[in-house]
């Protein structure tokens, strides 16, 4: 089997967690498997580089500062390797096998990179550990870039799918993913499997387990597993990660009606929200949407219950002084984008809307989450709205 290893910085935060690491993977050497790793900055070595420039540095300059702590792990691990006798090699910006490739826009160069890392990977075939730095990467002319937040777990999971891994294990400081913050939440426990989709949400929200931008590199054929450090096996335990991010598009089937109640500052009222929707949900009105406004609150539902449904947030603004009135708008249709490359893409969202709107396709409402975007039209220009957003993607 070919696994790419990622460990954090608080993986080999000092010696004995660099023997730990060392030890997992020899073992997994040791019992016939490829084995190519990924490895972060020691513990807290990248904020400390940063605190420490207390001066204005370029771009240029500033990357190759905070390279010295990947840096200085690889030759680290890779020591500790070949004193359990396993032949490895440390890459870095610089080297002539150094595999991620930016472009002048520092987006990764998929075709250049691809390439390498196949060559990358006919080390781990010879039995030869290639031990990689993470979050960094280089452009044409050699100059260090970096891949920005996370970038140690987008470097590994990149380069797992570039080089035909079978698996990718993100070894970390937590026990796969948790049911909940167990420094918070009392009761916390593991989870066996998520989904991309569901962990990506967790990601973009707070979740600090894997990065949302590894994600987008993860297909259906690579398996990525997250275990704690402290397990000490590159093979079993943690928290397995399943499927791939899919660009779909979906035209909501029936028609909806924009239910909207104003009020003054009403996003400083606490349980105006909660007023509102359980007036609804006590009657079984499903809520498809909400948007709100400064001092506004919009309800997307379908038409076949807009009357009902104008009716009870009436009788809930007339019980509140916050509230002032409520207004219902018709013939409303709604699309939905999800893909893998929406929060990674510059102008991703622009690029969306723009064909829309030189086609002059009125937008009701635009609501973007971690992992989509729903655009609202008026219903009867709902199939060619269609036509323009697939035509993007």
């Amino acid at each position: 089997m070919r696994i790419v290893a990622k460990f954090g910085g608080t993986s080999v935060a000092n010696g004995d967690r660099i023997n730990r690491a060392a030890d997992s993977i020899a073992a997994a050497v040791e019992d016939g498997h490829q084995v190519a790793v990924v490895v972060s900055a020691m513990g807290g070595t990248t904020d400390e580089l940063l605190d420490e420039m207390k001066f204005e540095a370029s771009e240029e300059d500033r990357a190759e500062i905070v390279s010295m702590g990947e840096r200085t792990s690889v030759r680290m691990l890779k020591g500790a390797l070949e004193a359990r006798g396993i032949e490895s090699n440390f890459l870095e910006p610089g080297r002539p096998e150094w595999p991620i490739i930016t472009d002048e826009y520092g987006e990764v160069d998929v075709e250049e990179t691809r390439r390498r890392a196949e060559k990358c990977a006919k080390q781990m075939e010879d039995g030869v550990v290639p031990v990689i730095t993470g979050f960094l990467a280089q452009d044409h002319e050699g100059t260090i870039t970096t891949l920005g937040r996370g970038g140690s777990d987008t470097t590994a999971v990149m380069l797992g799918n570039y080089m035909d891994a079978d698996e990718v294990v993100i070894v970390t400081d937590v026990e796969g993913v948790m049911t909940g913050d167990p420094n918070v939440v009392e009761g916390a426990r593991n989870v066996a499997e998520i989904t991309v989709d569901e962990l990506r949400n967790l990601s973009f929200r707070g979740a600090e387990v894997v990065a949302p931008s590894a994600l987008t590199y993860k297909s259906n054929n690579l398996k990525v597993r997250v275990v704690h450090h402290q397990h000490g096996d590159l093979l079993t335990g943690g928290t397995n990660i399943e499927g791939q991010f899919k660009n779909i598009i979906d035209l909501h089937e029936r028609e909806l009606v924009c239910l909207t109640v104003a009020g003054r500052a009403i996003r400083n009222q606490p349980g105006i929200l909660s007023t509102l929707s359980t007036a609804l949900a006590d009657e079984g009105i499903n809520i498809e949407t909400v948007s709100s406004g400064l001092d506004s609150i919009s309800f997307y539902l379908d038409k076949g219950r807009a009357s009902e449904a104008e009716a009870l947030l009436h009788d809930a603004v007339v019980e509140d002084d916050v509230m002032s009135s409520v207004t219902l708008e018709e013939e409303i249709a709604a699309l939905r984008i999800a893909g893998a490359g929406i929060q990674n893409q510059r102008g991703a969202v622009n690029d969306l809307l723009s064909p829309l709107a030189e086609e002059h396709v009125y937008l009701h409402d635009v609501i973007t989450s971690a992992t989509s975007v729903s655009i609202f039209v008026p219903w009867d220009d709902r199939e060619r709205a269609l036509d323009l957003v697939r035509d993007v993607m």
